[in-house]
């Protein structure tokens, strides 16, 4: 038995002694740098694009420095800002049209809220809508005089002069930002087109107008790309038979321009606008908008004034607000 055992010990013998010269050359040859070469990762890329070799030990330096010696994308050219002017003054619908006006503007990249009261002084139901209203926003005030008021007379001459008198006084000493001016009455309602519309305008633009001078809309009238006449229902023998609130203004013109105002003196009735832009541009440089001044993105609809019964008249609890008949409570320029 014994003999058995030794005769596969020895027989088993050589092969471990080879096992273990073996192991023993390999422990001492020189270990593999940690770089040994570019391997390619798994996790650039996708099936069918080809990946990009990697470097253990390091990637970020290198990455790092390729990736800054690489040409920087050009900055993307600064939204011209939108000025909206906007007259406003006391009555009992003011803040339910002024919030109408903020829902939209809220939606409008790049404006600003110009919004000048009709007052002596700044009123605290305007003064605290703002606050809220989150808006970038310049609160002016500035009285109509009395004289003035008459019916018949333009309204917000100086409200509208207020306004260009900040935006030239803001801008007068330094270099004009782009920027794009228009006349956003409270009573009027705005599709957001229009403010996508105006954005681009080089000069003085135009479009239609929705319900106002006793039409369905007004319109200037275009053939190939260049204003040739108006649509309207009320003298359309203006230089410039246009709503107030049918035209937008490069701010550089408004600068250009220092004594470009609304005037009071030598302005008939309905033609303050026309006046103002006999100031600034001619009909042959209007740039129509709305695909060529036949889409309506905007419309004049102003709030019907309540019949308010604060004592319980005509049966009414006190306090109970109920709907009069529409009244017009401004005109075409007010």
């Amino acid at each position: 038995m014994k003999s058995v055992l030794f005769s596969r010990f020895f027989i088993l013998l050589p092969w471990i002694l080879i096992v273990i010269i073996m192991l023993d050359v390999d422990t001492r040859r020189p270990a593999p740098p940690l770089t040994p070469g570019p391997y390619f990762s798994p996790y650039i890329g996708g099936r069918g694009v080809s990946r990009l070799p990697l470097r253990r030990g390091g990637p970020g330096r290198r990455w790092g420095k390729r990736n800054e010696s690489r040409p920087q994308p050009p900055p993307e050219p600064q939204l011209p800002t939108i000025y909206a002017i906007t007259p406003t003054y006391s009555r009992p619908v003011q803040k339910a049209e002024l919030t109408r006006l903020a829902n939209t503007f809220r939606q409008v990249a790049q404006l600003h809220w110009i919004l000048v009261e009709d007052a002596a002084a700044r009123s605290e139901l305007v003064s605290r809508f703002l606050a809220r209203a989150g808006l970038p926003s310049t609160h002016l005030h500035v009285p109509t005089p009395r004289r003035y008021k008459r019916p018949g007379l333009p309204r917000a001459t100086e409200q509208r002069n207020a306004g260009l008198a900040w935006l030239r006084q803001r801008h007068g000493n330094q270099r004009a930002q782009p920027g794009v001016l228009f006349f956003a009455d409270d009573d009027n309602t705005y599709s957001l087109e229009l403010f996508q519309e105006m954005r681009t305008t080089r000069k003085v633009s135009v479009w239609p107008v929705g319900l106002v001078g006793g039409r369905r809309y007004e319109r200037p009238l275009v053939e190939n790309g260049k204003v040739v006449g108006w649509y309207t229902g009320w003298r359309a023998d203006r230089p410039f038979a246009i709503d107030m609130a049918g035209f937008a203004v490069s701010l550089q013109v408004i600068l250009s321009n220092p004594k470009a105002v609304f005037k009071r003196r030598g302005s008939q009735p309905g033609m303050q606008e026309s006046d103002f832009l006999k100031q600034i541009t001619t009909v042959e440089e209007l740039e129509p908008k709305a695909n060529n001044c036949t889409k309506v993105f905007l419309f004049h609809v102003p709030l019907p004034l309540p019949l308010l019964c604060p004592h319980g008249e005509h049966g009414y609890p006190p306090g109970f607000l109920s709907s009069g008949p529409r009244v017009a409570h401004s005109d075409r320029e007010g």
